[in-house]
């Protein structure tokens, strides 16, 4: 259900079209909460038929048009009272983690591989992170800057305080999952040094 909030942010911001919502999307929610194509589009059917948001057809060029949304004041109290509600968190599904728990049933050099190749996923993530925190404090975000275009002078400067949180926190997260992999890579040092570590998958139980 978070999906239909992110894109009522989106559009509480100013109307869009379905393609311009997609743009927007990746480049700023999509940061914190990843969706494809596939689930954005049929979200905004659902929302328009609850009437959570409008369509409206606008021309595009001689004979095309474009479908844009606007949010309905029913969409903006759902927004608002969404985040008023408690927020009710979902028990882990870490993939990463589980397999980390049973490296003892591979060789050294496959866990090895599986952690730098977690340390390198992070690592994007930290630069892209790092990169949107740059933004905001040049203010150079177009999302931002739409943002801030619609918010009141006195409001600006918290707006952009809670998207620096917002990225700050991602960062932190990115490095304490680095440090973890690291630490990974020297266990599996420490335990092949002393024995502990069972080069033949075959012979390792769970």
């Amino acid at each position: 259900m978070s999906l239909r909030y992110a894109l009522l942010a989106l559009l509480r911001v100013g109307p869009l079209s379905g393609y311009e919502l997609q743009k927007e999307f990746s480049l700023s929610v999509g940061h914190v909460w990843h969706a494809p194509d596939s689930q954005i589009y049929p979200e905004l059917r659902k929302m328009e038929a609850e009437k959570l948001i409008e369509g409206e057809e606008q021309p595009r060029g001689q004979r095309a048009t474009r479908r844009v949304y606007h949010v309905t004041d029913a969409g903006d109290r759902a927004f608002l009272a969404w985040m008023q509600a408690p927020l009710e968190y979902a028990r882990v599904r870490d993939p990463a983690h589980l397999r980390a728990a049973y490296l003892e049933a591979t060789s050294p050099a496959a866990a090895r591989e599986f952690l730098r190749r977690h340390i390198a996923q992070w690592e994007r993530e930290l630069a892209q992170w790092e990169g949107e925190l740059l933004r905001i404090a040049e203010v150079s975000n177009p999302m931002l800057v739409r943002r801030l275009a619609v918010t009141e002078p006195q409001d600006r400067e918290r707006t952009i305080a809670f998207k620096r949180f917002t990225y700050e926190g991602l960062v932190d997260r990115a490095r304490v999952e680095i440090s973890w992999a690291q630490r990974g890579l020297k266990l599996i040092d420490e335990l092949e040094a002393a024995g502990g570590v069972t080069p033949d998958p075959s012979a390792a139980r769970v």
